[in-house]
């Protein structure tokens, strides 16, 4: 089953990274944002990535192009021409790089990719949110209940702790950053029959998130997976830095993989 990537907004809320690169390739410790996410399917089994490619979709590009030489000591014979590679670090993935349009919205990328599923049901996900999703538990919920799309569905924690009080002020209890209000929201990791196709118009300006999934959910064809362990989206500064001081003490609960 092929996992498609959309990898070509701006990221804008991230600007302090995306003004020089695509928000797919900001880093948490040394490694792109889509590389964790792309980890994440191959632990469990899924190595054939299509990545909808857009705003600055070169870096992108020039990432894989390269990857050995990103990955791996290497020693370079100037006089000669020649480079030898070290210690090879590789991947088993086929990774298909997909220019969809410099502002196409998400709709518009996953419809032109279309011709890259070749008919059968496939994965896809954003490229800025990490989680430990079982994406096999996952495929087979969607096979199970035999409906055009699952999505999975988190609930974010709180952005501030809380007070446990009683009513005359007294503190019980400080809960750090506790789930939302038990609220469920839109976490990607989709798995979607080919069907999700007549739902999508090939329009720049076809938002995946609106029309689609509102058509798909009137007809019922739409389930959600709830996912209740660790799912966090890098949306801002905080969120990089977050995952980065998580990653460097050991605490990267999206990790699943041995190396």
């Amino acid at each position: 089953m092929k996992v498609m990537l959309l990898a070509g907004g701006f990221g804008s809320r991230l600007s302090e990274e995306t003004s020089l690169r695509p928000k797919p390739m900001v880093e948490i410790c040394g490694k792109p944002i889509l590389w964790h996410i792309m980890k994440l399917y191959s632990h469990h089994g899924f190595n054939d990535f299509i990545i909808l490619l857009g705003y600055k979709g070169y870096f992108i590009k020039e990432y894989f192009a390269n990857y050995f030489l990103h990955q791996s000591d290497v020693t370079i014979d100037i006089a000669s021409n020649k480079m030898e590679i070290h210690n090879n670090s590789s991947e088993p993935w086929k990774v298909t790089l997909l220019d969809t349009g410099y502002s196409t919205m998400t709709g518009g990328r996953i419809k032109r990719a279309q011709r890259y599923v070749d008919g059968e049901t496939f994965m896809l996900t954003y490229g800025d949110g990490v989680a430990d999703v079982d994406i096999n538990k996952l495929v087979e919920f969607h096979e199970n209940h035999g409906k055009i799309a699952t999505m999975t569905a988190v609930q974010p924690e709180g952005r501030f702790g809380v007070l446990d009080m009683e009513s005359n002020g007294e503190v019980n209890n400080f809960l750090e950053k506790p789930s939302g209000d038990n609220s469920w929201i839109n976490a990607g990791f989709f798995v979607l029959s080919p069907d999700v196709f007549n739902y999508i118009d090939d329009r720049s300006d076809c938002i995946f998130e609106r029309d689609p999934l509102e058509s798909l959910t009137r007809d019922k064809e739409l389930f959600t997976y709830r996912h209740q362990g660790f799912w966090k989206c890098m949306d801002t500064m905080r969120d990089k830095t977050q995952l980065e001081e998580m990653w460097s003490t050991n605490n990267a609960k999206w990790k699943v993989w041995e190396s």
